[in-house]
């Protein structure tokens, strides 16, 4: 057996950018975190080697790869030309909550097959890669940047280039910054979920119209400026660009935000958020807000919402087993 994990992860600024009709025009970048939340996938071989079996939300057992209802499942294992096998998926966190992981089980999947074909890929393969499998051979209207946040895991500038490429630069700050800026950092479950592939869509036939251009690039100067605030060691203006980012963001699409956001993001800048968004494509799932941690109790008991425990994580995906017999 192998088992991989690879981590959820947190956007703080610049989500949009990473879309192809406008970093090829523009260039994009975001800066964002990885959790110690994860993705869990396992293979081995199947007892009937003419069946392949997955587990997941549901569970298929197929004669064909093709037969494969999962998209990304029968993509993966057809390219890789796997069958015979049992491949089972499991998550710290559900889909649909704004943590990507849609793309946390696509680079850990490729991870994990890698790994079973006895093959080393680098970070930056299995991101590209991911890229490939869920934008274009997929068709999913979503961008770059979870694949690569997920894949290299860290605190990281991530930029998109008018020519494809994606460079990944660690943010370089003091380690007291960072564990004040982990404690500032608190997150709430909203209870609701959402589709984010129906959010993107919108946003893509969005995305080069006048005023959308004009606010995905203040998100990208937003997240230079939060890049440049992080690696001086200045946390003051963190929460201030938060809340700017979700200004701008929430005007992308209408599905990012809805009355119940719109409701509980108030509430907490009234009792001592400093800023905040909605984590992922919106709709549902995350909220994440910069609140002095002496403030916070108040800020719980205010918004009446179960509050999510996560510190930053720096491995992005990994192998954290591999049997006996890979081993002869």
């Amino acid at each position: 057996m192998i088992i991989t994990k690879t981590p959820f992860r947190v956007s703080f600024c610049g989500g949009g950018s990473d879309m192809a009709d406008f970093y090829r025009q523009y260039g994009g970048c975001v800066l964002s975190t990885t959790i110690n939340r994860y993705m869990y996938l396992t293979v081995h071989p199947y007892f009937d080697a003419n069946k392949t079996a997955l587990k997941y939300s549901k569970n298929e057992i197929v004669d064909r790869i093709l037969d494969i209802d999962h998209s990304i499942f029968r993509c993966v294992l057809n390219e890789k030309k796997i069958d015979g096998v049992e491949i089972s998926s499991t998550a710290d966190i559900p889909s649909g909550t704004g943590l990507g992981s849609s793309s946390a089980f696509t680079v850990g999947l490729l991870h994990t097959i890698y790994c079973y074909l006895g093959k080393y890929v680098s970070k930056e393969e299995l991101a590209a890669e991911a890229c490939k499998i869920e934008i274009e051979k997929i068709g999913n209207p979503i961008g770059k940047q979870d694949q690569y946040a997920v894949a290299y895991g860290g605190l990281n500038f991530i930029s998109f280039h008018q020519d494809d490429t994606v460079s990944v630069e660690p943010i370089i700050a003091s380690a007291q910054t960072i564990k004040e800026l982990q404690n500032n950092l608190i997150m709430f479950y909203t209870g609701m979920t959402h589709n984010a592939n129906e959010i993107l869509a919108e946003q893509k036939s969005n995305i080069l119209q006048k005023d959308k251009i004009s606010n995905l690039k203040e998100m990208c100067n937003l997240a230079k400026e939060m890049k440049h605030s992080l690696e001086n060691n200045q946390l003051d203006d963190f929460g201030r660009i938060l809340n700017e980012g979700w200004l701008r963001k929430k005007e992308l699409a209408g599905g990012i935000t809805n009355y119940k956001i719109n409701e509980l993001y108030n509430i907490a800048m009234e009792n001592g958020a400093l800023g905040g968004k909605l984590l992922g494509a919106g709709g549902g799932g995350f909220l994440l807000f910069y609140c002095p941690q002496e403030k916070q109790e108040h800020l719980k008991v205010s918004l009446r919402l179960n509050s999510f425990d996560f510190k930053f994580e720096h491995g992005g995906s990994s192998v954290v087993y591999i049997g006996d017999k890979y081993w002869s």
